[in-house]
């Protein structure tokens, strides 16, 4: 079992993040979503709201996001934000 996500986030302009992390937070558009690693297979359009990670051994990376998506599937995760500016 894997214990990392390997995640990806990324906005119009380009890659903003590209690493291993513990845990992502998102706001989705029906309310808040926890991804943890493992975590069963998801697509899900993104609302107005913060966007976590946590990096194990760093501070968590945070960024405020205004539409846009997220998938994850086997320890993937990617994140597409339209708008996107870094708490």
């Amino acid at each position: 079992m894997a214990d990392t996500i390997h995640c990806s986030v990324l906005s119009p302009e380009g890659s903003i993040f590209e690493g291993e992390v513990t845990f992502i937070e998102a706001h989705a558009l029906d309310g808040r979503l926890g991804i943890l690693p493992n975590h069963a297979p998801i697509i899900t359009a993104l609302g107005d709201g913060p966007l976590r990670i946590r990096i194990e051994g760093q501070d968590d990376r945070k960024w405020q996001v205004s539409g846009g998506f997220l998938e994850m599937l086997d320890n993937h995760a990617s994140i597409l934000a339209e708008v996107l500016t870094e708490d």
